[in-house]
């Protein structure tokens, strides 16, 4: 569906935007209080020994996420960490060990603990991310940050116009969000023009949109166009003093709690 087919009906009658921007600060502050629950979320999974800092946590943090499209987010990052800690499968976090890998081998690895389901879609996705990163970015993802001087918008060109066929999924409107968001929370990394990383519009995302009257429509209507749902966050938010993504935890924990009232 094409965004022009679809009304947004923002602010409507019921839900003005004065109510709306008082509700997401509600919902704000109850994440910050620790009224939704301080759940933990599925990146948390990353095992502690991973220096911060360090090459692999960015490798870590950046492949999985491209393998995160329609299934449990949680098992996904459990089964990251479940690779990284054995012996035998670490070194798939390594773009430059992948390089010299065999599909076959490669494909043992990620399956090994579920890492990946699809064993020829995943496989190829993890590939070609570790080759390009290889390729173009002297096989450190660092260098993808180092390079555009943290810059959300370099850093948009690069990974969705100069090299967006070499990053499947990752490069892809809702994911390319995300990981940055990932990456700024769990690395050293302060990202400059941030406002420019819109909200990642998975199911809570969008259910959260609907509840809080700021998209009119149903879920399976804004599933098929979720840009249009990530535009409706930068318009009401264009003059507030908050980001787009730093709503996106407070209103994932929102739905996945079953929608609280907000206090």
């Amino acid at each position: 569906m094409k965004e022009n087919q679809l009304s947004l009906k923002l602010y409507t009658e019921s839900y003005p935007k004065e109510n709306i921007l008082k509700n997401i600060l509600l919902l704000i502050n109850m994440h910050k209080t620790g009224k939704l629950g301080g759940e933990i979320m599925p990146e948390d999974a990353r095992p502690q020994i991973i220096k911060q800092e360090s090459a692999e946590n960015f490798h870590f943090l950046t492949l999985p996420m491209a393998l995160n499209y329609q299934r449990n987010s949680y098992k996904l990052w459990e089964s990251a960490a479940e690779t990284f800690l054995d012996i035998e499968t670490h070194d798939v976090f390594n773009p430059v060990l992948v390089k010299g890998m065999n599909q076959d081998e490669l494909r043992y690895k990620l399956l090994k603990h579920k890492l990946a389901l699809q064993p020829n879609k995943h496989i190829n996705t993890w590939k070609t991310i570790s080759d390009a990163v290889f390729d173009f970015f002297e096989g450190d993802v660092r260098n993808i940050f180092l390079r555009n001087n943290n810059d959300v918008i370099k850093i948009r060109v690069d990974l969705q116009s100069n090299y967006k066929k070499n990053f499947p999924y990752l490069s892809g409107h809702k994911i390319f969000n995300y990981w940055l968001y990932v990456i700024e929370c769990y690395t050293p990394i302060k990202l400059s023009n941030r406002s420019e990383i819109t909200v990642a519009p998975d199911t809570h995302i969008i259910q959260g949109s609907i509840k809080l009257g700021l998209i009119s429509g149903s879920f399976d209507e804004f599933s098929q166009n979720r840009i249009a749902v990530s535009n409706a966050w930068r318009e009401i938010l264009e003059e507030s003093n908050i980001a787009p993504i730093d709503i996106h935890t407070p209103l994932w924990l929102w739905s996945r709690r079953g929608f609280p009232v907000l206090e």
